[in-house]
């Protein structure tokens, strides 16, 4: 993937680790001047206050040998702290190249690795690799959530389609025949209402398959399952599934031979 250099300030803020103040202090100039705004911080603990407080770090750039924390353990920490609901991108700094130090590093999600004394233009394509992989998390972080939104959305229709429901209908007629009956003689009428897809998941629902088999074995997901078995009980009158799948057992025959002919 081809990077260019950002001209502009980059939204995404650094932050620059380490305990020698003058390291810290070399870095965050060099990056400035090539567009990141930086976080300088000398010490484990007041990289972890100023990446609670400030919610535009997303790259971190930290020396691995510090006296309160190391490199590592800090990342973790940044880790536990950003949980399922932010994400950031880490690149450890080392005086020196041992072959366990790196292994631990890479195992512990930082991206990247660089060997002091530090290659600056070597750092800073490094740096912008790791912020391109950082959008792309973020748009994979920002799906997610819209996903669960959508799911909280169809599940929120789902209700209220049943709420509709049951106003429409009022309270149920009083009959003298038994309902398996009843059942079992409006039935064709009704199933004749149904799309071919509606048919195909009342089909499945009658064999007693969850949500998620039906998803499966149709191809779609399980929230439009779930939206096709509330329009299938809503067109069909029926208070659940198990009436549906009742409805749809050995018994009625001819209401099987409708349904399993799509």
């Amino acid at each position: 993937m081809e990077l260019q250099v950002n001209k502009l300030m980059s939204a995404v803020k650094v932050l620059v680790v380490d305990d020698q103040p003058l390291i810290v202090e070399e870095l965050c100039e060099f990056l400035e001047s090539s567009g990141y705004r930086c976080v300088p911080c000398d010490s484990s603990q007041q990289a972890i206050e100023q990446f609670i407080d400030d919610q535009d770090i997303g790259l971190v750039l930290c020396d691995l040998q510090m006296p309160d924390m190391n490199g590592i353990e800090l990342v973790q920490e940044l880790q536990r702290l950003s949980g399922k609901h932010r994400v950031f991108e880490a690149i450890m700094l080392t005086g020196r190249a041992d072959k366990q130090d790196v292994i631990k590093a890479l195992r512990a999600g930082i991206a990247d690795y660089y060997q002091k004394p530090i290659e600056l233009d070597e750092l800073l394509e490094g740096l912008q690799r790791q912020e391109v992989a950082l959008q792309e998390r973020q748009k994979t972080l920002q799906l997610g959530h819209l996903n669960q939104k959508l799911q909280f959305l169809s599940e929120s229709i789902d209700d209220l389609y049943q709420d509709l429901d049951k106003v429409r209908r009022g309270p149920a007629p009083v009959s003298d025949e038994p309902s398996g009956e009843a059942d079992s003689l409006e039935m064709p009428a009704i199933f004749n209402q149904l799309s071919p897809r509606q048919l195909d998941v009342a089909r499945l629902v009658g064999k007693g398959q969850t949500n998620y088999q039906i998803a499966c074995e149709l191809g779609i997901t399980e929230n439009t399952v779930k939206l096709y078995v509330s329009q299938v009980l809503r067109l069909t009158h029926m208070h659940n599934r198990t009436q549906l799948a009742l409805a749809l057992s050995p018994g009625s025959s001819a209401v099987r031979q409708r349904v399993t002919a799509h």
